[in-house]
């Protein structure tokens, strides 16, 4: 079940969305709600699952990973175990930033990491040795990002 979210709740997500580390005196300031109203609410989306994590956004450049590549995977069959399978392998890659399991030509779309195109394509040599299950994969090159977040519109619609 859904938690009931109000506008408060909406305006409380929109600015933790911005910075998590804001001081629940600074969030109450901006919404017309005490430091402990503001805590309690945290609270409650925290513990109903609203709010899933809160997690540093870190510079991949600054951690010797420059590259970007947008991957469409193609699998062989779609059974069940082969699935999972594969889902496994991707959520243990850490250079396998996000991993979409989608409609269309291809199954599924991952955004990947690599510090050197040597490493991706190491990367990509055990994605088809250790997932027999993979058809092709297309890769496409990030020249440069226009837009990089997980923030969500919190109005409602």
């Amino acid at each position: 079940m859904q938690p009931e979210l109000d506008a408060l709740d909406r305006r409380i997500l929109a600015l933790v969305q911005e910075d998590a580390r804001q001081p629940a005196e600074r969030i109450g300031q901006a919404v017309g709600l005490s430091a402990s109203a503001v805590q309690r609410r945290l609270a409650r989306l925290r513990e109903t699952g609203v709010i899933a994590a809160e997690v540093a956004v870190l510079d991949p450049r600054s951690l010797g990973r420059p590259l970007v590549m947008i991957v469409d995977v193609e699998l062989e069959r779609e059974r069940p175990e082969l699935l999972a399978a594969f889902r496994r392998w991707l959520a243990a890659e850490p250079a396998v930033q996000q991993a979409w399991y989608v409609t269309g030509e291809s199954d599924y779309v991952l955004v990947v990491t690599a510090a050197a195109m040597e490493a991706y394509d190491a990367l990509m040599q055990r994605l088809v040795a250790e997932n027999a299950n993979v058809r092709r994969f297309r890769t496409r090159v990030a020249l440069g990002a226009v837009k990089r977040g997980l923030a969500l519109p919190v109005d409602g619609a």
